[in-house]
């Protein structure tokens, strides 16, 4: 199984959570990491998880993101298991109700992400997940960096499992005819 994990980060905690999830995927997974800037097409082929990350920044994700969902081809993300996660911030840690009640009324990146690459015909592995930072620029919260692994982990089980099931799906159905 092979998966790509694309993502873009403003103050380095976003590319943190990737590679952790970089990290969390290896023990199932061929993985392959690029900052969006740095994505060309040919690297989506033979992909069978795609994992895209962004900071949320005023309640999406990152204008290189936006860019890089618009331009995926449909034909390449029909059926294909895809996740979606983002850097937010932690409420817990925000001293202002104003700020709290933007936060909940607007929503984060990872939302945003999955329901484009759902358009596009992907399939969610997961629910689109948050990673938490407790300032603007972070830093990340102590224990996101190894719940990015773990998460990573039964995403990478998980769509080893639909993979199989496909394979098996499609022998079964080839020996039918």
């Amino acid at each position: 199984m092979k998966t790509l994990i694309v993502y873009d980060s403003v103050f380095g905690n976003t590319a943190k959570i990737a590679m952790a999830i970089c990290q969390g995927c290896s023990f199932k997974t061929e993985v392959t990491s690029c900052v969006v800037n740095d994505y060309t097409p040919y690297k989506l082929k033979g992909i069978d998880l795609l994992i895209v990350g962004s900071p949320t920044r005023g309640f999406r994700p990152t204008p290189a993101i936006a860019d890089f969902l618009k331009n995926l081809p449909n034909s390449e993300m029909k059926n294909m298991a895809v996740a979606a996660f983002d850097t937010r911030l932690s409420l817990q840690h925000c001293n202002s109700g104003f700020i709290k009640f933007i936060v909940r009324k607007g929503g984060y990146a990872a939302d945003n992400i999955s329901g484009k690459l759902l358009k596009k015909g992907a399939e969610n592995i997961a629910s689109p997940e948050g990673f938490l930072v407790t300032g603007e620029e972070g830093p990340l919260l102590e224990s996101e960096i190894y719940r990015a692994q773990n998460w990573a982990n039964a995403i990478s089980e998980k769509a080893g499992e639909r993979l199989s099931e496909f394979q098996t799906s499609n022998t079964d159905h080839h020996e039918a005819n």
